[in-house]
């Protein structure tokens, strides 16, 4: 289920007046562009540099003071051994795995997600692949209708599994690994991280390096999809039934782009572009199937599947309705591409208001 309604006008032109935050939502902070007024029965409260945020209040709306948002410290949030501050509101929590599309650089073992640092370190906006806020960023402070303390175990050049398609570095996590980090951390449920299976969102974007590295290597495609699938949901099945009992039962799934539309791979020629299209396909609809028997061999779990194929597809057939240049263009003000394989935030932006349209009226969103 996919909207792309609104995305044309909301993303890139800047109205004359800017609508208030909704309580929870980013009102202030380094590099944001965004309303600093908060709705009525909240207040803009300063958490840090880069984040400022509009929780409630009885002394009705305010506006972030100018220092909030012209500051310019170059100071970095550093582990403590002192309790976070109690929420003012209710938290949800956020746990995505997946590759450099989803990566802010979480470390596990440094500064936790806590009321005003939602992302823990490094600081917001994290380290992405694009540079800049990502989906994640912008999902967990600008779209969220609750605080959401997001454990972003993705990280860039990620695989499924590393033993069958290589990442660029041995060092990469593969969504293996991801997955054990969570099952040895957070998947605890320490008191750190009191997450329960009706406040916890669990997202996975996974795919894009598999076949990005494996579809021009020969043998059958749709064969090895199967596998790496598989491979996949056996990882989703040890955080819903891991031996901590962790309870996860909301799922967000996200398929592969077109990244034969990327201006990397648009480089290697049409006749490899057309393979990598045509592995994407097959990937995409069987990943389509195994949501749905996911679900079906789940009882309690509820699932969605971000269709980021149809976005992007929609976007780059028609780039300048979205602000951007052209659909291959990339590096500069006005352009899809971060580099020759990244979305820049711009592009980050329409996609987490998709995400957040599809999830409406859930705890997160």
């Amino acid at each position: 289920m996919i909207s792309l309604l609104f995305l044309p006008i909301v993303a890139f032109v800047v109205p004359a007046v800017i609508a208030q935050s909704p309580v929870y939502g980013q009102c202030g902070g380094i590099g944001w562009t965004g309303s600093t007024t908060c709705s009525a029965s909240s207040t803009c409260t300063f958490q840090n540099p880069y984040y400022s945020q509009c929780l409630p209040s009885s002394t009705g709306p305010t506006t972030s003071s100018a220092s909030t948002i012209t500051k310019t410290t170059t100071s970095t949030i550093t582990t403590t051994t002192s309790a976070p501050p109690p929420p003012a509101g209710p938290v949800t929590y956020w746990f995505p795995f997946g590759d450099s599309y989803t990566t802010t650089g979480f470390v596990p073992n440094n500064t936790l997600p806590s009321v005003g640092n939602p992302l823990g370190n490094p600081p917001f906006p994290g380290d992405t692949g694009g540079g800049g806020e990502n989906y994640v960023g912008f999902d967990t402070v600008t779209y969220n209708a609750s605080t959401i303390l997001t454990y972003n175990y993705a990280y860039g050049g990620a695989t499924i599994n590393s033993t069958l398609v290589a990442p660029y570095l041995p060092t990469v996590l593969s969504l293996i690994n991801q997955v054990s980090e969570f099952l040895e951390g957070a998947g605890t449920k320490p008191a750190t991280s009191p997450w329960t299976s009706k406040n916890s969102l669990f997202s996975v974007w996974i795919g894009i390096n598999d076949l990005g590295n494996s579809y021009s290597s020969g043998g059958d495609l749709g064969a090895f999809n199967d596998v790496l699938l598989q491979q996949y949901f056996e990882q989703v099945e040890l955080i819903v039934r891991d031996s901590f009992g962790a309870g996860a039962r909301n799922f967000l799934f996200i398929n592969v782009p077109p990244m034969d539309r990327s201006p990397l791979m648009i480089a290697n020629g049409p006749a490899s572009t057309a393979l990598l299209a045509t592995d994407i396909a097959d990937y995409n609809t069987k990943l389509a199937t195994t949501v749905s028997s996911f679900k079906a061999n789940n009882t309690g779990v509820t699932t969605w599947l971000w269709d980021a194929h149809t976005v992007f597809t929609t976007i780059l057939n028609d780039p300048t309705a979205y602000g951007f240049v052209d659909p291959v263009s990339y590096g500069n003000t006005g352009d899809f591409w971060a580099n020759n394989y990244h979305p820049g935030p711009a592009a980050h932006q329409i996609f987490a208001q998709d995400i957040a349209s599809l999830l409406t009226g859930t705890p997160w969103f």
